[in-house]
């Protein structure tokens, strides 16, 4: 049965590494070609390395872990997901495409908020790198622990192997071929696993003997588990305000600076956001279905987070058993890489070549970026020998992180011209520290830490905005330059648009 698996597998790396070799090959040796792919990427490219370097692991082993222990209460979390995603295609995405450019060609969120702010100390700059190096941090840790979880799981591997394997071939690829293998790769990956979100829990389905005998088994379990009610408001609060987080996630809106035309921005939106529902409803299923054929069957799950691992050693030839791990490895991969890559640009631009070498060419700024790849892969390896850390709150911690810090900004420059470089700054700083206040601070309600009270995203990104309001009214107003800067984004999207 494992030479099948591996065969898969085997096949899946050399693809990925092919891909790498091939963007290596492609891309122009200057930071523009290395971090965002010369702004070429097509509407398929770029909706599926959005949703893909978006949904991670955590699709596959964190959100079925969750659907497996507390049943359809945890659904919210997928209905905000798809609801934010959709509102950053549809107000983040074209104009931060056109302002990006009209902003002195921005290739990475600090360089876009510097300039936009007319930042000219880089406050904002070294700010934003130093959330983006903490968050990213826990964020790429998430990836390397389901990675570590997988070949333990299915290959009797070690963890710390896994660990190994899987931030290894992500640094191959990430590092030669840059964004453009990157976007390449979660394109090809988005794909294998749209594929198993339908095929896994279709196969299951059928061998329980269709809805009905699925439906049966779980309620003989427990009939709260395929009730929406019985949830509390604030649970359900916390659950949707996930979709909060998607307006700042730089891994994923730095897609929507690197597409090639605002008016393919439809089309993109169209493509992502079928992939994403349908992948979620998929990732939904395999908890739900999965807890009723194990139980069923009489077979045990020492982790609810490997139920995906699961039915798909167990129900399938090996061979397809391989391709369904490979689509694990996908998800995972797909993320890290992305997260590797932007913490890698703003290392790179944000710091090296902002404070160390001015005059640094293209070619020197390139390599800095690759070694900066394969120093957040270590850190993240480092931070991932915990084997007990949880995928889905690894993951929550940073989309919190991001959401907060970087969401409000975002969103509000986008449309407010009366916007500060203070209120800007205070809005990241209020963010970033109320997620990690609520997270990590000593406080608690009723006996219970903040973060079980109500997801930390809601209180961040409030008071993020709020900061951004009242410090931006009460310091001087934007200068005639950032103004018109402004107006000739909207007046560039308008023409685009046309």
């Amino acid at each position: 049965m494992q030479l099948g698996v591996y065969v898969s597998l085997a096949v899946y790396f050399a693809v990925m590494l092919g891909i790498g070799l091939y963007s290596y090959l492609k891309t122009k040796n200057d930071v523009s070609g290395f971090m965002l792919g010369g702004r070429s990427l097509s509407p398929s490219v770029t909706a599926l390395s959005a949703g893909a370097s978006d949904m991670s692991g955590w699709m596959l082993m964190g959100l079925p872990g969750a659907m497996y222990l507390s049943g359809l209460g945890n659904v919210w979390i997928a209905v905000g997901l798809s609801v934010g995603a959709y509102l950053n295609y549809l107000t983040v995405a074209p104009r931060l495409r056109v302002y990006t450019e009209v902003a002195g060609d921005a290739v990475t969120i600090p360089e876009f908020f510097e300039r936009r702010f007319e930042d000219h100390n880089h406050i904002i700059r070294v700010i934003c790198a130093i959330v983006i190096v903490v968050f990213f941090a826990i964020y790429t840790t998430s990836g390397v622990v389901a990675g570590g979880k997988l070949f333990e799981t299915s290959f009797d591997m070690s963890y710390q192997v896994g660990v190994m394997v899987t931030a290894g071939v992500v640094v191959a690829y990430s590092a030669f071929g840059g964004f453009l293998a990157v976007s390449t790769t979660d394109f090809v990956q988005g794909c294998i696993m749209f594929v198993a979100l339908i095929l896994v829990p279709s196969v299951a389905l059928y061998n329980l003997g269709g809805i009905e005998a699925t439906q049966a088994q779980i309620i003989a379990i427990d009939p709260s588990l395929l009730s929406l009610g019985g949830v509390s408001t604030l649970a359900i609060i916390s659950a949707a305000s996930w979709g909060l987080g998607y307006f700042g996630q730089p891994h994923i809106i730095v897609r929507f600076m690197a597409i090639r035309s605002v008016k393919e921005m439809k089309v993109a939106r169209r493509i992502g956001m079928s992939w994403m529902i349908v992948s979620l409803i998929g990732a939904t299923m395999v908890g739900i279905v999965g807890l009723a054929y194990i139980s069923a069957t009489g077979a045990s799950l020492k982790d609810p987070e490997a139920v995906f691992i699961f039915l798909s050693t167990t129900l399938f030839h090996p061979l397809i058993s391989g391709f369904l791990l490979a689509a694990i490895l996908a998800a995972i991969m797909s993320t890290i890489s992305s997260q590797l890559l932007v913490t890698s640009s703003s290392l790179t631009e944000d710091l090296y070549k902002t404070f160390l070498r001015k005059s640094a060419s293209p070619q020197e700024l390139v390599m800095v970026g690759r070694l900066s790849v394969v120093a957040v892969a270590v850190l993240a390896v480092l931070l991932a020998q915990d084997r007990d850390s949880s995928i889905l709150s690894l993951v929550s911690n940073a989309w919190a992180g991001f959401g907060s810090a970087f969401g409000p900004v975002v969103l509000i420059s986008l449309f407010w011209k009366r916007m500060t470089r203070q209120g800007a700054l205070a809005g990241i700083v209020v963010g970033a520290a109320t997620v990690l206040i609520w997270i990590y601070g000593p406080f608690t309600y009723q006996g219970q830490a903040l973060s079980a009270v109500i997801f930390e995203i809601v209180p961040g990104f409030i008071l993020s905005a709020v900061a951004i309001f009242v410090v931006s009214l009460l310091t001087r107003p934007p200068s005639e330059q950032m103004t018109s800067t402004f107006e000739l984004m909207k007046s560039e999207l308008k023409r685009q648009l046309a």
